[in-house]
């Protein structure tokens, strides 16, 4: 049984969704204790549990502490069973970051599976839908992954009820990647969304964004949106498209924040990746590193900074599986990263021939 510490590292959800993917993965029992111990509301939240809950139905797993405000979980893997799956948070939780605790196993099964998830798609703390289908997803193909995504409709804090549909396909033959220099910034495009809430606030999100950087971004194009959703809310999501790499970035409205400032989040972040020479941004780093220690061969990539969920993410991936990974970089600066797997690391459940 693989014992993880959740107060470790960043001490949060990170710890926990990373450890039940390579637990399933892997097949290796986990025990997992001080969950969330470092959050001020520590142990499983509706988030939390709702990723263990998919996580145990992908597997068959044998859980135990599966219940809200549990600090502990064991957790004891079968095989991973692809097909069509529904899961609801009931909360404003992440989908996304569900939906990444269990594509990996689902991605490497023998079939195609379809997973259906109710709760946030644009929330703080973890990546808008936006981010996912634009950034996180196309990464995963040029590994190999196959799969698509759909916004049904759009959850914002506090109301949530949005839904994201995930088609996910048996991956082909995995490659590592090389992403250390990005090379001239070709364009950057985007959205400026709302639900629920008067036109004039998406237009003024856009015009801020043009304002901003109009007068020297090449092939700017930002769209004004209009979603679907059970709630009011308004995010912005721009993406940095270059030679090589690039990165995405999101930043949400609430109630009394000017539009206007919703768009200077979003520019101030491109902006801050722009001004280093990193190939991608620094949450897209810590979701690569589960992908590719799959993926045969040696990988390096350029970070916009070397994060905390990123060192984490590492340590976990290490309590699992005999991987190099090597980080050069300090914390909030700058990174490169080189990932090499001492042996081809399959799972049990992958599909023969690739």
């Amino acid at each position: 049984m693989i014992h993880i510490d959740g107060s470790h590292g960043e001490g949060g959800g990170q710890v926990l969704r990373s450890s039940l993917t390579l637990s399933v993965l892997t097949g290796q029992p986990l025990r997992i204790d001080n969950i969330r111990a470092r959050r001020s509301k520590p142990g499983l939240r509706a988030q939390h549990l709702a990723s263990v809950q998919a996580a145990a139905a992908i597997s068959q797993a044998e859980v135990t502490g599966a219940t809200l405000g549990s600090a502990t979980l064991l957790f004891r893997p079968g095989r991973v069973q692809p097909g069509p799956y529904r899961f609801d948070i009931g909360t404003a939780g992440s989908t996304s970051l569900v939906l990444q605790t269990i594509f990996l196993p689902l991605a490497l099964a023998a079939a195609p599976s379809t997973v259906t998830i109710s709760g946030g798609t644009h929330v703080a703390w973890s990546p808008s839908f936006d981010y996912l289908d634009r950034q996180w997803l196309p990464a995963l193909r040029r590994m190999g992954y196959d799969a698509c995504l759909t916004l049904e409709r759009a959850g914002f804090y506090p109301k949530g009820g949005g839904r994201i549909r995930a088609e996910i396909r048996p991956a082909g033959t995995l490659q590592p990647v090389e992403l250390v220099d990005r090379g001239a910034l070709r364009r950057v495009s985007g959205i400026s969304a709302s639900a629920n809430l008067p036109e004039h606030i998406a237009r003024r999100q856009r015009q801020q964004v043009e304002r901003r950087l109009g007068g020297w971004v090449p092939n700017l194009a930002v769209k004004t949106v209009t979603l679907s959703s059970s709630g009011p809310g308004t995010a912005v999501f721009l993406q940095a498209e270059c030679e090589q790499g690039g990165g995405g970035f999101t930043a949400l409205g609430r109630r009394g924040k000017p539009a206007e400032r919703v768009a200077d989040e979003a520019v101030d972040e491109l902006e801050t990746y722009l001004a280093t020479n990193a190939a991608i941004d620094k949450h897209l780093a810590d979701q690569l590193i589960l992908p590719l220690v799959f993926a045969p061969g040696h990988s390096t990539f350029s970070t916009a900074a070397v994060t905390r969920h990123l060192l984490t993410n590492i340590e976990v991936v290490q309590a699992f599986l005999d991987v190099e990974i090597m980080v050069e970089g300090e914390l909030r600066y700058p990174g490169f990263l080189r990932i090499e797997p001492k042996a081809i690391k399959t799972p049990a459940n992958r599909h023969p021939g690739s």
